[in-house]
């Protein structure tokens, strides 16, 4: 089955189409094609994949479409050998996955022949593939709107974060993981499943798709000074040694808060505090490069 999202990457799905129908074929698969025209089509698509047994489910769209997809996997029994074809503003999952953001390499390296199987996360009853943020400025990230994405890329993220740290009011959170309870007023909380972060490759150097394990990066200090210090951080790939930052690793983790506060999953809003988020260890199977498979598991 073949999903594809035709609003994605400035409207580029179209133009890769064929192309894609054609290497699958070449491959020697069947080609089931299905277009998503609104929001969960991908989610109903990956499902009915699921139940009709397919052998190949491969998407083609943003982060936002692959998370549909991500959701309609998860709970099923069954589950298909699953890649994608990046055509979004970020594409932070092709980027952990070492999944080329070029679409005809990305195409071109469906050819490959390497499956890997991958973490995804839960938080409520949704799933996720790389990162749950909150805090006022993942509620501002939430409201960017698809047209400022389109303009200015992972800047337009950048431009609503800076506004929310400038006008953040400090809510006190309670963070209960596997080792214990953190309590404070961040400003974010990170909760990452993958090293790549809006964009920022090196974000969260310390994590793997496989490790089993959700990496909360804690936001403690204020001021754009401190996030200019930290920004030069990320892009060493040294988040966690900055003075305002806490790193966390565990398992699951429960995060509440003072008063309600949106979060931010893979880009898109999500539900508000008190919010459950756990790791499912190497839950889906995906067919990727093989030159990211850099670890003997």
């Amino acid at each position: 089955m073949f999903i594809y999202n035709p609003s994605s990457g400035k409207a580029d799905a179209d133009q890769y189409k064929e192309i894609t129908i054609n290497v699958l074929e070449g491959l020697g698969y069947k080609v089931i094609i299905k277009e998503t025209e609104k929001q969960n089509d991908a989610t109903v698509f990956a499902k009915q994949a699921c139940e009709e047994k397919v052998d190949f489910l491969l998407a083609m769209g943003g982060d936002g479409t692959i998370n549909e997809v991500v959701n309609g996997l998860a709970e099923q029994p069954y589950q298909p050998l699953f890649s994608f074809i990046p055509l979004g503003t970020v594409n932070d999952f092709a980027r952990a996955l070492g999944i080329p953001l070029e679409p005809e390499l990305a195409i071109e390296a469906l050819k490959m022949n390497h499956t890997k199987m991958v973490d995804i996360g839960q938080i409520g009853d949704k799933y996720f593939m790389n990162i749950v943020a909150i805090g006022e400025i993942a509620s501002r990230v939430a409201e960017t709107t698809v047209e400022q994405k389109t303009k200015m890329g992972s800047l337009a993220y950048l431009l609503e974060g800076a506004k929310a740290i400038i006008s953040s009011e400090e809510i006190e959170m309670t963070i209960t993981h596997d080792q214990g309870v953190w309590k404070g007023t961040p400003i974010l909380i990170l909760v990452a499943l993958t090293n790549s972060v809006g964009g920022f490759e090196k974000m969260v150097n310390s994590a793997e798709v496989n490790d089993g394990k959700l990496h909360i990066y804690i936001i403690k200090q204020a001021g754009l000074a401190a996030i200019a210090r930290m920004g030069a951080k990320i892009l060493f790939g040294n988040l966690e040694k900055d003075d305002g930052v806490e790193l966390i690793e565990s398992t699951k983790v429960l995060i509440e808060s003072q008063a309600p506060l949106y979060c931010n999953v893979d880009g898109d809003e999500g539900d508000c505090t008190p919010l459950e988020i756990k790791v499912l260890p190497q839950h889906v199977k995906m067919l990727i490069p093989k030159k990211v498979d850099t670890k003997q598991l």
